[in-house]
């Protein structure tokens, strides 16, 4: 994961769907995947580092963090920190 680039603040106002992402934590080897945009919404579970998202291009800005959208499996949806995707 080291040789990963992290998407910045301009990159990330590009976000559209479509668009597969790849999770990294620095902190940690997960990042949670939330039910909503915010640090108070439910985790539904976590994706380790590495894993693929498919962003929706849905961007919300709330808790002084940018929120950004992703499609999951099974027609599911769920929403991950910004700063945990690179490219």
């Amino acid at each position: 994961m080291t040789d990963m680039n992290k998407i910045n603040d301009e990159a990330l106002n590009e976000v559209t769907g479509g668009k597969i992402k790849t999770i990294h934590n620095s902190d940690a080897s997960y990042a949670n995947i939330r039910s909503g945009a915010g640090l108070n919404t439910r985790v539904l579970f976590r994706m380790n580092n590495g894993q693929k998202v498919d962003t929706t291009g849905n961007h919300i800005r709330r808790d002084n963090i940018d929120w950004y959208e992703i499609y999951l499996d099974d027609d599911q949806y769920g929403w991950i920190a910004g700063h945990f995707i690179g490219y």
